[in-house]
């Protein structure tokens, strides 16, 4: 009779570091529950590292916020520009948040990253509720491709000087063009962000260096470090990577010299969240975050949130809904984190359960060195892992399919 392999170190740890983890709209159980919410009440930064456009994750974001809520949550730091991001801290206490985003973004089509979603405004709202009123919405990324037409408004309505004036108002007519056709064509690149002569863009500077003022210099910064980022990303041409994740950690650094003593949740992409070197070879910040807390004595808390099977919201042109993906861990045939947690899970675990993977006592140099390349990376880079049965895609708001139009 064959001898049965004996389990890894590491495979036989990884059993027991798993824990079901339920997730329901007044509340989590579920023994995952009790190591999340100890984990979250020892953390002043709590980083959330998703994949964008589910409705479960913005659910469990929301149980989060209310974890941190009675011992303080000061803002939520998000995956969108920082006028974008106050456009909506503007609308999320509002009965009709929904409503009002959705009117923003049929002005402004693609004004707003990721926070155009519908669960993503109920989600805000509601951790609104539960911090209370000094809960403030912090932006971090550069603005998002449909973002000039406000940026532009906004420059205007600082009352700028007579040459900015003239400048910015002109550029505000090209902006108002480059709206409309790519509303009609549906691509990005029509918009004014991408389409914009850089000659244009050298005048209205100058003159906004000469009489801006100071609010409108800032916008203008903003508009134009946003283009540079999507124009290297669009080339290939320099380290746009690396530069978003420079003006994200600068940016972060700025809201919390103004707010010495903030404890704050952040929601970002999986690859933003890393303590250590992400997928892309960049220390991102989550590894900024992860760095800073050590320097102020405090602890980071890193949660990785990934569904396993189902369905989730990709890019469908400017001012279209959303492209419905659907996909399946079962099917993806590079090695994955997600398998073997499924297949070590409690046999006796509901079908429909959540699963917490603790990935903290994973840590020790036996276990790493044992364990599979996947699952080192993921143990290096967050410090709990959440496996979700099943996502279902969001909505967007705001957004018409072309037949409508």
């Amino acid at each position: 009779m064959a001898e049965e392999a004996t389990p890894s170190p590491f495979s036989s740890r990884l059993a027991q570091a798993i824990a079901p983890l339920d997730v329901n709209p007044d509340g989590l159980s579920g023994a995952g529950a009790l190591v999340l919410s100890e984990a979250v009440a020892a953390s002043r930064y709590v980083l959330i590292g998703e994949s964008h456009h589910s409705r479960e994750i913005p659910a469990l974001t929301t149980q989060i916020c209310r974890l941190m809520a009675p011992s303080g949550l000061t803002a939520m730091a998000i995956e969108t520009g920082p006028e974008a991001a106050r456009v909506v801290d503007s609308a999320m206490r509002s009965k009709d948040r929904e409503a009002r985003v959705a009117d923003f973004m049929r002005a402004h089509p693609d004004g707003v990253a990721f926070f155009n979603g519908r669960d993503e405004v109920r989600m805000a709202g509601d951790c609104a509720a539960a911090a209370g009123q000094k809960f403030e919405l912090w932006g971090l990324d550069q603005e998002f491709l449909g973002s000039s037409g406000h940026l532009l408004e906004e420059m205007l309505a600082a009352k700028p000087g007579p040459l900015a004036r003239a400048a910015l108002t002109g550029l505000a007519a090209q902006d108002r063009k480059a709206t409309a056709a790519a509303l009609a064509s549906g691509s990005p690149f029509d918009l004014f962000l991408l389409s914009a002569t850089q000659a244009d863009l050298d005048q209205a500077a100058a003159a906004v260096a000469r009489d801006g003022g100071p609010r409108v210099r800032h916008l203008f910064g903003l508009l134009t470090e946003t283009r540079a980022i999507y124009q290297a990303s669009r080339s290939g041409q320099g380290d746009a990577n690396g530069r978003r994740a420079r003006l994200m950690k600068r940016t972060f650094a700025a809201r919390l010299a103004e707010n010495p003593e903030a404890r704050v949740l952040l929601k970002f992409g999986a690859n933003h969240a890393y303590k250590s070197l992400n997928p892309l070879n960049q220390r991102d910040l989550g590894a900024y975050v992860a760095e800073r807390a050590e320097g102020e004595g405090v602890l980071a808390l890193h949660i990785m949130v990934l569904g396993a099977r189902g369905s989730v919201g990709g890019y469908g042109g400017v001012g279209r809904p959303a492209v419905v993906h659907a996909f399946d861990m079962a099917d993806d045939k590079d090695p994955d984190w997600r398998k073997d947690a499924t297949l070590a899970r409690a046999a006796k675990a509901a079908p429909g359960s959540w699963m917490l993977v603790d990935l903290r006592p994973l840590r020790t140099k036996a276990l790493l060195a044992s364990a599979p390349p996947e699952w080192r990376e993921l143990a290096l880079g967050y410090d709990i892992a959440i496996l979700a049965p099943t996502f279902t895609a969001s909505s967007l708001l705001g957004v018409e399919t072309p037949a409508t139009r």
